[in-house]
């Protein structure tokens, strides 16, 4: 496996963070989650990564924060090369959808959740956006089959030719 793929949470309400990472413990073993309450503390959080060989996978961000809001954050990472391919969650139960529809053409949103979430919600969609991102972005799928979908997984090594066919 290669460097270390990283699930950054962004949310300002404690109760509300501490929820999403609790609810994405399973995840922890292979992806390790880091948790900022702001677009400032997450540019530090993804600089300290980058600059350590890691990647951010997967940003699970919400609208409402201090300073810049959550939407303009996900745009400023798009533009950014490090961070174009890492898949963007909204979770908010506040965003209009003048900045849904912002975060969706200009930041290239992956999904949108709206709090509040269930577990069951959360896992598949996470599930769903980590698989993508391993496909996109990794060579060997292997430490991944038993977290993520190991069907989309085998599929795309079959395609690749990375799997015979008996």
């Amino acid at each position: 496996m290669s460097e270390q793929i990283h699930i950054l949470v962004i949310e300002d309400e404690p109760e509300v963070l501490d929820a999403l990472v609790r609810d994405l413990e399973d995840f922890e073993e292979l992806f390790p989650v880091e948790m900022v309450a702001t677009a400032e503390e997450a540019r530090t959080v993804i600089d300290d990564i980058l600059d350590t060989g890691g990647r951010i996978g997967l940003i699970l961000c919400d609208h409402i924060l201090p300073g810049e809001n959550g939407v303009e954050l996900l745009v400023d990472l798009q533009e950014k090369p490090e961070t174009k391919s890492t898949r963007k969650v909204l979770v908010t139960g506040q965003a209009g959808l003048d900045d849904t529809v912002k975060a969706v053409n200009e930041a290239d949103l992956n999904h949108f959740i709206e709090k509040p979430w269930t577990e069951e919600h959360l896992h598949k969609v996470v599930v769903n956006q980590l698989t993508s991102y391993v496909i996109e972005n990794e060579k060997s799928f292997l430490p991944y089959m038993q977290l993520l979908d190991s069907t989309r997984l085998s599929e795309e090594m079959h395609k690749r030719g990375n799997i015979s066919d008996y």
